[in-house]
């Protein structure tokens, strides 16, 4: 189910994509998915705009959107929520990634140069950054990609109204695997922060589902996508799960937005096709944001710091792989000399490898993350210990700890936001923010799971357990 047809939005289309150098790329769906005439298409985009204009400014920088690519008619309203919020600011370039729906093939397509026409006129692209991004991701260039794909065409008419002084630099996502959404986030990291870039994800939610279990799978993924809960996103992508056609596109965005540090998802709007009758599809709008603020305790750290430690990580997990004695040097910095609780978390392939470490801040964040990921990779007791041939499959991450803090009503334990410690008398279990967003937990079954990790009866948390919560720096490789 890896190339899902968006519902709604399958139409048979013959006009070839122009190749690279040739100029523009005519407009294929005019006229299908969006009005052909200017005036009426202009009129309508500007309605939905104008319907959907925020009470105020965002919470960060706005890293990029997530906006739907079905008919006006049914996901115009909430694609406008997400352009509302970017309505006339300064930016030099929309680079939008969507996803392939008729042809299959691997890796990125990215149009080099030349333009995309629309009813409103040509939008340009930007061939400098288009051949960095290129570049950065190994992207090799396939006209038919575009040829018949709207998930990257009927984003522009939004952008021309929207931000008319923007260029675009369209990309269709083939296959969406773990290596692909890595790759272009690392590009788009390399090749758009700190620039007047916007990164737009195009994707439509569930597809084809009867209307009460579409709506409760399109919450579910809303919550994964505010949690920034990318492993999991990711592993869905990949096993074909019906939660999203452009799943890759929107964990590359999510996975460029924690590059930036501090990142967080504002959902702007959710809706579905369920009132033109019919198999439901789903559409969603989010900002994504970075630069949003420091922890609860306001202990930070920076991008720079943030790949460092996952650098000392995996060395320390490499050399106990190899038998070899691992470093506990700290590269100087000096943040890294204060005492944090931190966790290592190992996946291979998406799945959990080892996970192990300190709740109290009992010493320095550079020894302790060194010491975790030795123990994830060694002592973690649910697994064997992590094989030299298993390096290159497996994946790092990294969770330092704002001290505990204990609670006295299990009503202000926030899923998505708060880890978990409960503890009555010898024993005591912890579970990581991330983890009741990954397994779709309500509140309940958290504190429930927490309990049985602590090796209680899952109701002890209404019987005299005490409760902590805590917040994370959350980060991966």
């Amino acid at each position: 189910m890896r190339h899902i047809l968006c519902a709604l939005a399958v139409v048979t289309v013959l006009a070839p994509a122009t190749a690279a150098g040739q100029g523009v790329k005519p407009a294929v769906f005019a006229g299908q998915f969006y009005p052909g005439d200017p005036a009426r298409l202009a009129a309508e985009i500007d309605g939905y705009l104008a319907a959907a204009a925020p009470a105020g400014p965002p919470s960060g920088n706005i890293i990029g959107l997530i906006a739907p690519h079905a008919g006006y008619v049914y996901s115009g309203r909430t694609a406008a929520s997400a352009y509302a919020l970017v309505r006339g600011r300064a930016i030099d370039t929309v680079v939008i990634v969507g996803p392939s729906h008729r042809i299959a093939f691997e890796g990125l397509s990215v149009w080099p140069d030349g333009g995309f026409e629309t009813p409103l006129g040509v939008a340009r692209v930007d061939a400098g950054l288009a051949g960095a991004i290129s570049r950065a991701s190994g992207a090799r260039f396939r006209a038919e990609a575009f040829a018949e794909e709207h998930s990257v065409e009927v984003q522009v008419p939004f952008i021309q109204r929207a931000l008319p002084d923007a260029a675009i630099v369209p990309i269709v996502m083939g296959a969406q695997t773990r290596s692909t959404i890595r790759s272009l986030a690392a590009a788009l990291a390399k090749t758009c922060l700190g620039k007047k870039v916007l990164v737009v994800a195009s994707t439509d939610l569930s597809h084809f589902l009867p209307k009460a279990r579409a709506q409760a799978t399109d919450a579910a993924t809303a919550v994964l996508i505010q949690a920034m809960s990318t492993e999991t996103l990711i592993r869905k992508v990949e096993a074909g799960d019906n939660i999203m056609c452009g799943g890759g596109p929107v964990a590359s965005l999510l996975l460029l937005a924690d590059k930036a540090g501090w990142p967080k998802v504002e959902i702007l709007g959710r809706s579905d096709s369920s009132a033109f009758g019919g198999p439901v599809v789903g559409y969603l709008a989010a900002a994504v944001l970075a630069g949003v603020g420091p922890a609860q305790d306001g202990f930070t750290l920076t991008p720079e710091e943030r790949a460092e430690l996952l650098r000392m990580a995996r060395a320390a997990i490499v050399a106990s792989a190899e038998r070899q004695a691992p470093t506990l040097s700290v590269s100087g910095y000096t943040k890294f000399e204060a005492p944090r609780g931190v966790f290592v978390t190992l996946r291979k392939k998406g799945e959990l490898r080892g996970c192990v470490g300190f709740i109290e801040p009992s010493a320095p964040i550079g020894q302790s993350v060194v010491q975790a990921a030795i123990y994830a990779a060694t002592e973690d007791t649910r697994f064997s210990p992590v094989r030299p041939a298993e390096l290159k499959h497996i994946t790092v991450e990294i969770s330092v700890l704002t001290p505990l803090r204990e609670v006295g009503d299990a009503r202000l334990v926030v899923v998505g936001r708060h880890g978990l410690v409960v503890s009555r008398g010898e024993h005591r279990g912890l579970l990581l923010p991330q983890v009741p967003v990954e397994n779709g937990w309500d509140r309940q079954t958290f504190l429930e799971h927490a309990c049985l990790k602590a090796g209680l009866p899952p109701d002890a948390w209404r019987h005299g357990a005490k409760l902590h919560v805590f917040e994370a720096i959350v980060f991966h490789e």
